[in-house]
């Protein structure tokens, strides 16, 4: 199953983001088989400023699993943490239905 994970950063954590990238992009990495797609959302400055990752789990809680293990939520970088179910209707230029 797909889930989006949608992650807003605290306000001032610009420095903190930076400094734990490295560590972030590890763990991505280590996963990269479950993610679909990834990348830091961005501020009206174009500055990250929070992230979005289409993940395919099991389930719900593994997929919030995967997000309490992100380096970023253990440094406790985000304000919040959206976890929803997603279905497929479009992708690659096609309905996907």
């Amino acid at each position: 199953m797909l889930f989006a994970i949608i992650c807003t950063d605290r306000p001032g954590s610009l420095d903190l983001r930076m400094a734990t990238r490295a560590q972030h992009l590890a763990f991505l990495e280590a996963n990269k088989t479950a993610i679909q797609f990834g990348g830091p959302q961005l501020d009206m400055n174009g500055k990250p400023c929070g992230s979005l990752i289409l993940l395919e789990a099991e389930d719900r809680a593994s997929a919030e699993g995967f997000a309490a293990a992100d380096p970023y939520a253990k440094v406790d970088l985000f304000e919040s943490v959206v976890v929803r179910p997603l279905r497929t209707v479009f992708r690659d230029g096609q309905l996907a239905e």
